[in-house]
């Protein structure tokens, strides 16, 4: 195996009074693909930081093999005032790489990402700035390349571009990105990083999820026997007399030890749950369309569209950057007049709305004051008055941060208290604008609990192919040409029927009368193709949990087995018997599934 290109040995690094590294070592391997997955504030940006050089350990060491050359695009990219973008661009370069001044090919990346390279790095939306920093960390063609959170505010095709880019990439990559189909094209190897420890698997981010309940269970396991020792030592201890006695000082110790790694099994990272609170009322209709024109002087932004929306539907809207989703979505509910067609709107709407870039948090408040902005500990969600800890526990907030300002917050902590105070709000309408950006993925898991559960209507705004698939019943697709279509399904739908030539559910421009499928028709259809995903996955994980309980039969064929491993036979008889059970049900969930194919 070649030397590799960046390791960590025994880093400790404490920020703020919080622990993100303990002992923590990892290997950085030439043209290695690293997803780095791990929970908002666990340190994961900071740890890019480190890798980098850009912050230094409280304890370990850092090396990096000699004339390593290395990229880091950090969550929130600085650029240069006062100059061009190709300037910006060529800052990528080291100073002997920058006086070759390779213009062409910083104009080059910039081309591609549709950015014009003589433009100044002045007023640059969320995305542009993106698309910036991403060319001045490609252009020195590295041999690291340290991206945190690429995609986020990109649109689609600068998404499937920078896939493109990497897979044609010859050096070595560690990505943080909450875009699991972004993470699952882009990786061959996860670092999970979890309670001040890193856990390395051999596999992409496609393997992710099933190695984690692993992990987890063998952590149950060694939980219960820590347990079991503890409470044995517990009653020697309060037997009292020797105790105190030097020659059982060690034992004490043990005994503290004990505590501590019960403990550190303990903060296993805690089951959030999110709930909206729900508005009853409201009719059948919640927005209708009729041939909606809009222009910013030559610009237009959508012609001609039509299209109702009902009560229960989720509607995705998608498109390029600059292309007007969030434009369409002001014109749908009003706070933008239209200069052709109407929109009338249903009865009783109670909206609620998340948009990162409209709200500002109070840097010195805490969660707990923006949660309780009158006074007390209560906060009504859902229909049912809770206590506040109690309410950001189900946001993935421990009890502790509850009472630390906001500022101390990572960004996906804040989108995620953003979220807690805006699903306070009793509503049948709810707004998303981009939720995903800066989310971890386990809450990414949880907002997507949420919106199954919604009894309203949900517009949402996304990038993330992932979770269109997974939330939405339609999907509005825009282009830069003012042409608005809808398709019935999610993303991956959209391009099958896109493929197919099949017309869209709605239209824009020219569409004829065409109507939208009713909202029942429309759920029917998404839970139909849920149905038959499901059931096209289905028997490769049998076929893997076979595997499984095949591998430990095999092991329990060693005669030398409880010799080596008391424990061993109750281990392994126990893991055959729990994967037995999922291979069964999950055979008979294949079956019911194929019976309803075949109805």
């Amino acid at each position: 195996m070649a030397a590799p290109l960046i390791s960590l040995r025994g880093a400790a690094l404490t920020i703020g009074g919080k622990r993100l590294f303990d002992g923590l070592g990892l290997d950085l391997q030439p043209q290695a693909r690293v997803c780095l997955i791990g929970r908002n504030g666990a340190g994961k940006s900071t740890l890019l930081q480190v890798m980098a050089g850009s912050i230094e350990l409280d304890a370990g060491e850092r090396f990096v093999a000699p004339r390593t050359l290395v990229s880091y695009l950090p969550q929130e990219p600085e650029l240069p005032v006062g100059t061009d973008l190709t300037g910006a661009v060529l800052e990528g370069l080291s100073a002997i790489d920058r006086d070759a001044r390779p213009v062409h090919l910083a104009e080059q990346l910039l081309a591609e990402l549709g950015m014009d390279a003589h433009r100044s790095t002045e007023a640059l939306s969320g995305g542009e700035r993106r698309r910036v920093s991403i060319a001045r960390a490609l252009v020195a063609n590295p041999d690291v390349l340290l991206l945190d959170e690429p995609t986020n505010h990109l649109d689609l095709p600068a998404i499937e571009w920078l896939e493109a880019r990497l897979a044609a990439f010859g050096g070595a990559l560690v990505c943080i990105s909450h875009d699991r189909r972004f993470l699952e094209s882009t990786s061959r190897t996860t670092w999970w990083l979890d309670r001040a420890t890193l856990a390395v698997n051999e596999a992409g981010y496609a393997a992710f999820e099933a190695w984690r309940e692993s992990v987890l269970d063998a952590e149950q396991r060694s939980l219960e026997r820590l347990t079991t020792r503890l409470a044995a030592e517990q009653h020697w201890l309060h037997r009292g007399v020797t105790a105190r006695r030097r020659r059982n000082q060690g034992r004490l110790r043990r005994l503290d030890a004990l505590r501590a790694a019960r403990a550190d099994l303990l903060r296993r990272d805690a089951t959030g749950r999110m709930r909206a609170a729900h508005e009853a009322g409201g009719g059948a209709l919640v927005i209708e369309a009729e041939g909606l024109t809009k222009r910013f002087g030559a610009t237009t932004i959508v012609e001609n569209f039509s299209t109702r929306i009902m009560r229960g539907d989720r509607i995705g809207i998608i498109g390029p950057n600059g292309s007007g989703k969030t434009t369409l979505i002001r014109l749908l509910l009003g706070e933008l007049a239209p200069d052709r067609g109407r929109v009338t709107q249903g009865t009783n709407i109670a909206l609620a709305r998340f948009d990162q870039q409209r709200i500002d948090l109070d840097e010195a408040a805490t969660p707990w004051q923006l949660l309780c902005p009158d006074g007390g500990d209560r906060v009504t969600a859902g229909g049912t008055s809770r206590h506040v800890v109690g309410y950001l526990g189900d946001f993935l907030f421990r009890e502790s941060q509850a009472r630390q300002p906001i500022e101390a917050l990572s960004g996906g902590e804040r989108s995620r208290l953003l979220l807690a105070k805006i699903l306070t709000r009793p509503s049948n309408l709810l707004v998303l604008d981009e939720p995903t950006n800066d989310l971890d993925l386990e809450t990414l898991d949880l907002l997507e609990e949420l919106l199954e559960g919604y009894r309203g209507t949900v517009l949402l705004v996304s990038h993330d192919r992932d979770f269109l698939d997974r939330t939405v019943t339609s999907t509005i697709v825009l282009d830069h040409g003012g042409r608005a279509m809808e398709y019935a399904g999610g993303y991956s739908d959209h391009l099958r029927q896109r493929a197919a030539r099949v017309p869209p559910v709605a239209a824009g421009a020219g569409a004829g009368k065409a109507g939208p499928q009713r909202p029942a028709e429309k759920t029917r259809s998404a839970i139909d193709r849920r149905r038959e995903r499901e059931l096209e996955r289905l028997p490769a994980r049998i076929e893997e949990l076979g595997r499984a309980i095949a591998l430990r039969e095999a092991a329990l064929q060693d005669p030398d087995l409880y010799e080596r491993d008391p424990d061993a036979l109750a281990r392994l008889g126990r893991e055959i018997e729990a994967i037995g059970a999922e291979r069964a049900a999950l055979e008979d969930r294949w079956l019911d599934l194929a019976l309803r194919a075949e109805a």
